[in-house]
């Protein structure tokens, strides 16, 4: 029943995979700006709980049946590395949900995604010794090379949100995001930055269990649907623990309990529900496009943050965050929404000549 799905590595169709994952990342925050009266660790744990436990496990159930015997199967130390780098890419992702509460989608999702993209793309094949002979071939070359043009679409993003910094005042900046605060926002997204890249490794980490996947008659397609189920129960648990505390700090739990006019509480579990399945629907098609992507798969990475960046740019023009800036600054934030897009199809490109070098 799988056959329709037993696909050839294409870097180009794992771009397209990566782009609408993408899509999906930079889109699911804006649910949320439809919940009442609930304080942001309660919608954050309410849409956490789709995102890393509901959705996760139903689609691989719906998808691969044998996941619980994939899983059975896969040894303890698979098993708990990858659990273990969930765990601390949850801290990323936590403290990603506080970025965009300080600087609002574009500039949150660059300078956290920016700094993620480094991380995560060049440091694991550099930790397997592999780096420098990849650079010794022109498809490394040409796939780095689009590694570094992401970075400089990057730049050219930093550049135009800090213009946005000093140019708006602080009346417009709290107009496009209600608790706009800069520095602590700025601290927020380094640090994210850093610990979001932990994905990346909780991927490798999990390879053993694909690969019993494929094994089992598993499609390539979806051999990572049971990864994702242990790296999203680490990050469940460090996002849970987090939120629990706050919400029993600031005795946020009658939230729950309570359902008035004013706090609709069936319909901010809905919203919370399309923000988290949306949310998880970003490592989906993920999972998918890794398995495109040929010899340079680590290069996911870069293309996954890449296409998060540029679709948050989007939504952020959309939702008028960039209103009020000079015309200056929005040259400099189309000017990396372009280098970006470029840096993908680059990418890309350095992958397909790896798959036919390894052809011949």
């Amino acid at each position: 029943m799988f056959d329709l799905f037993q696909v050839q590595e294409n870097p180009f169709t794992g771009v397209l995979f990566h782009a609408v994952g993408g899509l999906a990342a930079a889109s699911f925050y804006i649910p949320y700006k439809k919940v009442k009266a609930w304080s942001w660790e309660i919608y954050w744990m309410i849409g956490g709980f789709f995102s890393w436990i509901i959705a996760p496990w139903a689609l691989a159930m719906l998808i691969l049946p044998q996941t619980p015997q994939i899983l059975a199967q896969a040894s303890t130390s698979s098993l708990v590395w990858t659990f273990s780098f969930g765990l601390l890419w949850g801290v990323g992702g936590l403290t990603f949900g506080l970025t965009m509460r300080y600087l609002g989608i574009a500039l949150g999702y660059s300078i956290a995604l920016g700094i993620s993209a480094v991380i995560g793309t060049l440091v694991p094949p550099l930790f397997e010794g592999k780096l420098l002979s990849i650079a010794a071939t022109q498809s490394g070359q040409v796939m780095l090379l689009g590694v570094f043009i992401c970075l400089a679409g990057i730049a050219l993003g930093g550049k135009a949100g800090t213009n946005k910094q000093n140019e708006l005042s602080d009346e417009d900046k709290k107009q496009s995001v209600s608790e706009f605060h800069f520095g602590k926002g700025l601290a927020l997204a380094l640090f994210s930055g850093v610990m979001s890249s932990f994905m990346a490794y909780a991927f490798a980490a999990g390879k053993p269990i694909a690969d019993i996947a494929v094994a089992q008659g598993s499609p390539s397609l979806w051999q990572n649907l049971p990864v994702l189920i242990v790296i999203l129960a680490g990050g469940f648990v460090t996002n849970f623990i987090w939120c629990a505390y706050l919400a029993t700090k600031n005795k946020a739990w009658s939230q729950l309990s309570s359902a008035t006019v004013h706090n609709p509480r069936l319909v901010n579990i809905l919203f919370c529900a399309l923000a988290g399945v949306t949310w998880y629907m970003q490592f989906f098609f993920y999972g998918m496009g890794t398995t495109m992507m040929g010899e340079y798969e680590f290069s996911s990475w870069t293309l996954h943050m890449a296409s998060i960046i540029v679709f948050s740019t989007l939504w952020g023009l959309a939702l008028k965050e960039w209103q009020g800036v000079s015309a200056a600054t929005q040259r400099w934030n189309l000017a990396g929404l372009a280098v970006l897009i470029l840096s993908m199809v680059v990418i890309g490109w350095g992958n397909t000549l790896a798959g036919s070098a390894a052809a011949h």
